[in-house]
């Protein structure tokens, strides 16, 4: 990207691209590189700033991760994030060590508004802290600026050398004040004149797909979803007619879903789109049965995906490029994002096989975050009912089934699921509430029903507030509509004799059950 950016190290942690999507809140392109990417290749991207991101190490321990001092003395402004601002101190000549108390959760920060960084924020504020080690001495030349009752230094900076230092983590939400700080530091502090929008994104994506197509041909993964349909629009837009979309119905979408999305990209829909419809239910339950690993569902899942996709372009000639609506969430929780540890592969990320008979993936939305997509698509047009429609993940209810996958376990959580959803709009809660759904627990509990015993599953509802799909809290459902959505489950789905309503936020919990 030819324009003004700021460069996040990666030190490992679970939100750092976090840090990317909040930096890129503020317009200002941000691009997330390895602590083992060297200084030199650093300054030759010619960042106007540079974010230490947070980790799971010990700064002062030999093999973890670290930097070169000839960091903090090129001149650049640099924001050291928990583990980056103990790294910061450390090598700087500051102490770190073992914190006598450690701070997990929500946690009352006093400030100095009179630090570049909390200008305009409050003097008490709200910030998410999680750290084991703790800064006991600030590095000569800093001062600090900030502390809590467990943690004398929360923060600290040296403005001369534009260098600062942050115990918390400002990029999650939970931090009330966050994104004002990290604005602080983009636009006052690096002095970035906030020029990255998304319809240049958008522009200059069309531009790239087609200097990179050429006249070549191109199939792409049409799930239906938010993020294979923007896509889909997208690459329509670029090069017309050399795309084919092919729509896999693998037997694990929603109940009458394969049928919608024919509807909206069919031959009968709003886009002139080449589009083939793959009828694939019965080979995947055939490969599926018996499996009852996660990691392992979703890589037959991903695998088969890409077979079907194989076949397809044999039968239509030469196929050059394959394109996927992967974003940054997936490519975070498969761990090919930096440093991060793997929390779990997608079926068009890390899923992917080792053989793949294209020439070359595209993945246009790959360093977009859930909400980024979204403006996308409505940059391009698409009706905000397509934009806004429930996220639905590429291995579809294979991960909202717990245990084995089957055709009946399928039409259970299909049921339970369309009446979940229809008591939400019916509630008037489905513009308020970030996602949600059914899954099939694999847990079996004794019940009475028209004085029978019965024997029957359990099914788990789940429903959450986010904005990034990276952290998300549990969404506050009236107990009046889970009492119904749980009476209409229990009467109308067959197999079902319980209904439980998970209450887990993300972290510690992934949105997902597997």
């Amino acid at each position: 990207m030819n324009q003004e950016k700021v460069i996040v190290i990666d030190f490992g942690g679970q939100y750092n691209q976090l840090v990317a999507r909040r930096v890129r809140e503020c317009n200002v392109y941000c691009e997330i590189y390895s602590y083992r990417t060297g200084l030199d290749q650093i300054k030759a991207m010619n960042p106007k700033g540079i974010i230490l991101t947070g980790g799971p190490n010990s700064c002062y321990e030999e093999d973890s991760p670290t930097y070169c001092k000839e960091l903090f003395e090129i001149g650049i402004p640099v924001l050291g994030l928990c583990y980056g601002a103990q790294l910061m101190q450390h090598i700087l000549g500051g102490k770190v060590e073992k914190a006598p108390v450690r701070e997990y959760g929500k946690t009352e920060v006093f400030v100095n508004q009179d630090s570049p960084l909390f200008h305009d924020v409050s003097e008490k504020t709200v910030c998410w802290m999680s750290h084991f080690d703790y800064i006991s001495q600030a590095a000569d030349g800093f001062q600090i600026t900030a502390h809590t009752a467990d943690c004398p230094v929360a923060a600290a900076e040296n403005p001369d050398k534009n260098l600062y230092a942050i115990q918390f983590h400002p990029e999650v939400l939970h931090t009330q004040e966050g994104t004002k700080m990290l604005y602080n530091f983009v636009r006052n502090v690096c002095g970035c004149a906030g020029t990255w929008r998304m319809d240049s994104f958008v522009e200059n994506s069309i531009k790239a797909i087609r200097e990179k197509v050429g006249d070549g041909k191109v199939l792409c993964a049409l799930s239906g979803g938010v993020d294979s349909s923007v896509a889909a629009v997208m690459l329509a837009k670029a090069i017309g007619n050399q795309l084919t979309c092919v729509f896999v119905d693998h037997g694990l979408l929603r109940k009458d879903e394969g049928d919608e999305v024919e509807e909206v990209f069919g031959p009968n829909g709003p886009y002139e789109l080449n589009f083939i419809r793959v009828n694939a239910q019965e080979r995947y339950y055939s490969k599926l049965a018996g499996v009852t690993e996660p990691e392992e569902k979703r890589k037959i899942i991903g695998e088969e995906f890409i077979r079907v996709f194989e076949e397809e372009a044999k039968k239509i000639g030469k196929v050059d490029f394959l394109v996927q609506g992967t974003i940054y969430p997936d490519v975070v929780e498969s761990g090919l994002g930096g440093e991060s540890a793997v929390i779990k592969s997608h079926h068009n990320v890390g899923g992917l096989p080792d053989y793949v008979d294209f020439k070359e993936i595209i993945e246009p939305l790959r360093d977009l975050f859930k909400d980024e997509v979204r403006k996308a698509g409505l940059e391009m047009g698409i009706p905000e009912k397509l934009v806004f429609r429930q996220p639905f993940p590429g291995p579809g209810l294979g991960i909202r089934i717990i245990g084995e996958v089957t055709a009946e376990k399928v039409r259970i959580v299909q049921d339970a699921d369309a009446i979940y959803r229809e008591e939400i709009a019916n509630a008037g809660l489905d513009k308020t509430i970030g996602q949600y759904f059914a899954a099939l627990t694999n847990m079996r509990s004794v019940g009475v029903m028209g004085d029978e015993r019965t024997y029957d599953y359990a099914v788990a509802l789940r429903a959450v507030n986010t904005i990034d799909f990276m952290t998300a809290e549990s969404a506050e459902i009236p107990f009046e509509v889970l009492q119904k959505v749980m009476s209409r489950i229990i009467n109308e789905v067959k197999g079902v004799n319980r209904v439980f309503y998970d209450l887990t936020s993300k972290p510690p919990g992934t949105i997902e059950f597997e």
